[in-house]
């Protein structure tokens, strides 16, 4: 519901010429949605296989949108992004884990960690064959926009996007989980508290340096037109 209510929303700006988003940029806010949210899932069903049911019992080992939305991971930050002329990216509130309570915390915190980017792996690496499935059946439907390949095309874009984004090292992205498996246990308590604050690096550096921004996911783009071999 709360999808159907963004895309809604989005279409009725751009039809009074509020804002100007393409259908592919609707396309692809709908596929971000979808992968942010089983990318949180998963890092909750992996913590669980741990011995960790911190997740299940909070409720958030589902794939209902309103259940993970982040006031403003989810709704400002990208809002204010569109606004600007940037390209939107985001985050969902995160799965809770309690790292103490998985069988070994420290080797089973860095898979939990990974959990959400091999997520993302595997959905890019679902959307490719469907994109090379489409392509094949009729060649000729990349000429045109349809959405028969653009939801494939998007979706993989999306997760490709998620799953580097997230690999960054970091704190808190899944990517500082090795820099954390590194650092000496009598550090961790001090790391612990600061390790959220440290999440306005990436967005303070996307936000006043626009050719960073711009140079980081147009770079994932290419990255992604290229494995298709398109």
């Amino acid at each position: 519901m709360l999808l159907l209510i963004a895309v809604v929303l989005l279409s009725a700006l751009e039809v009074r010429h509020v804002i100007h988003i393409s259908s592919a940029e609707i396309v692809l806010f709908a596929c971000l949605v979808v992968s942010i949210i089983l990318h949180e899932v998963s890092h909750g069903w992996v913590a669980l296989a741990f011995g960790d049911d911190t997740a299940k019992r909070a409720g958030r080992l589902t794939l209902d949108p309103i259940s993970h939305i982040d006031p403003f991971g989810t709704i400002i930050l990208p809002a204010i992004l569109v606004l600007l002329g940037a390209p939107a990216f985001g985050w969902a509130k995160p799965v809770p884990v309690n790292v103490s309570k998985l069988r070994h915390p420290r080797n089973d915190g860095v898979l939990v960690a990974l959990a959400g980017p091999a997520m993302n792996a595997v959905l890019a690496t679902i959307a490719g064959v469907a994109f090379h499935l489409v392509a094949s059946a009729d060649p000729g439907v990349l000429n045109s926009s349809n959405l028969a390949w653009e939801i494939p095309f998007y979706f993989g874009f999306a997760n490709v996007l998620l799953g580097i984004f997230n690999l960054l090292p970091i704190p808190p992205l899944d990517g500082s989980a090795l820099l954390e498996r590194a650092l000496p246990e009598r550090w961790l308590p001090t790391y612990y508290r600061i390790r959220m604050r440290l999440i306005w690096v990436p967005i303070l550096l996307f936000l006043l340096f626009p050719p960073i921004r711009d140079w980081f996911f147009t770079g994932i783009e290419h990255l992604w037109i290229n494995a298709l071999g398109i």
